[in-house]
């Protein structure tokens, strides 16, 4: 079997060119708006010279999602069972609020796969992520069967810190627009989380008592 030749650095850049240019036209279209036209010429790159690269939409859009959930669960990988619980907690908080600011687009293009039912994620998302989320899940219901952190549901947790963080760049529009000119919402966004998750999780604090009893699931 013959092993496939490796990729010039004209080729490579040309790839990384058409998934940044995709990148851009996706998460401001969705898969189902955005057109290979569209996507060329943000490239700029004629239509035939992006199906060089790429045999359809469909191939830069599994390409770019395949890239993006290895990054976007790296800060929940990095959650340190040897490590304080509240520090790690609120690290993991403020990594995720940083991709956010950093990564709007690629926030949105997962939203957008999300909101279209995760056609081209339902096996990533039911085999890696569920495995990550129930590894991670599993650390800090340790952490608060030993008194270490409030006894709330730890993958509910894990839920909120998504949605309180993703929700700045998701919406980021809406954000800015209520906030008006003079606010950096990221920054505001830090001290506010760092307090709700502290007062919320911190023993004793008035998220409740460690020994606090949270109802079965069904």
């Amino acid at each position: 079997m013959t092993e496939a030749r490796p990729r010039s650095r004209i080729q490579q850049r040309n790839r990384q060119t058409i998934l940044d240019a995709a990148l851009e036209v996706f998460s401001q279209f969705g898969f189902r708006g955005a057109t290979l036209d569209q996507i060329a010429e943000a490239a700029g790159l004629s239509k035939p010279n992006v199906l060089y690269y790429y045999p359809s939409k469909e191939a830069i859009h599994a390409e770019l999602l395949e890239n993006l959930l290895d990054v976007w669960l790296q800060p929940l990988r990095d959650l340190d069972p040897a490590g304080e619980p509240m520090a790690e907690l609120l690290a993991y908080v403020r990594r995720k609020l940083e991709m956010s600011r950093d990564m709007p687009r690629e926030s949105r293009l997962f939203a957008n796969e999300m909101l279209q039912g995760a056609p081209r994620m339902a096996g990533s998302l039911s085999g890696s992520l569920r495995a990550l989320v129930a590894e991670k899940a599993a650390v800090l219901q340790g952490w608060m069967d030993q008194g270490r952190l409030t006894a709330v549901p730890p993958e509910h947790l894990i839920f909120s810190i998504w949605a309180l963080t993703q929700h700045y760049a998701d919406f980021e529009i809406q954000v800015r627009a209520v906030l008006g000119p003079g606010h950096d919402p990221y920054a505001e966004a830090e001290g506010f989380l760092d307090t709700l998750f502290t007062r919320l999780l911190a023993p004793g604090g008035i998220g409740g008592t460690t020994d606090q009893q949270i109802p079965p699931r069904a």
